[in-house]
């Protein structure tokens, strides 16, 4: 969507700021011993506090209330029986709709201990979306979003995956502009225009550049077995530094 109106900016802070509290409780609690679906459960409830729903779930009837991927799980891991163990890189996946406003972010919680590769393939996924973000600013090509993911990654010695990446978002989970890669794509000539909003999701990997679905019909993992990592936040774009919609 495109802010049309003061209230259009109301609406989705007030979401980003309930996907930003549910990520920040899902956080805390994810420690060796708990299970997918505990961590999930926090999640709705604080949907439920706030009287707000699982854009998943409504959008696409999935089977959780968020999205929790671990290791080389890139996107849409479903919460279930799984226990978390230590060494884990557990990305959790929030979005939530309230008043017709849609707001999505994610983290990357590396569960102790932690070596050296995982520690700088989450900091790169974190480094690269404040490049990213810092880079979109009214005016430029969609494209310097890519282009900043992927000269990180590459400064990291890692790669990006080239079937997942940001997307429009507002007042639904999903809109246009569709398809903004973590990966330098000249060809990509869409520009950005202020008061749009998106998401930045850079998705790092030890080596893949593609995802594969498992056979649940949802989890995407890398094909080639390697550890992922994310950070996603939804923003408005301005003429300068861009409005961050799911930070505290």
């Amino acid at each position: 969507m495109t802010i049309d109106s003061p209230a259009d900016l109301a609406g989705l802070k007030k979401i980003g700021r309930v996907v930003a509290i549910a990520l920040k409780e899902m956080k805390e609690y994810t420690r060796p011993g708990i299970t997918t679906a505990e961590l999930d459960a926090v999640g709705a409830a604080v949907f439920a506090r706030f009287g707000a729903r699982s854009a998943p779930q409504l959008a696409y009837n999935f089977p959780g209330a968020t999205c929790i991927s671990i290791n080389n799980e890139a996107a849409h891991g479903i919460p279930g029986s799984r226990v978390i163990q230590p060494g884990d890189l557990v990305n959790i996946d929030v979005s939530a709709e309230s008043d017709g406003y849609f707001a999505d972010a994610a983290v990357m919680v590396a569960v102790p201990p932690v070596d050296t590769f995982k520690h700088n393939l989450v900091n790169c996924a974190r480094v690269a979306l404040q490049k990213a973000a810092a880079a979109a600013h009214a005016g430029k090509p969609i494209n310097v979003i890519g282009r900043s993911i992927e000269n990180v990654a590459r400064g990291y010695g890692f790669t990006t995956l080239r079937d997942l990446g940001g997307h429009g978002v507002g007042r639904n989970i999903h809109e246009t502009p569709h398809n903004i890669t973590c990966f330098d794509n000249p060809a990509d000539r869409r520009i950005l225009k202020e008061g749009m909003v998106l998401t930045i999701e850079p998705f790092i990997t030890g080596g893949a550049t593609h995802v594969v679905t498992a056979p649940d019909g949802w989890t995407l993992k890398t094909s080639d077995g390697s550890l992922s990592a994310q950070f996603e936040h939804t923003l408005v774009i301005t003429r300068g530094k861009p409005t961050i919609i799911t930070a505290l």
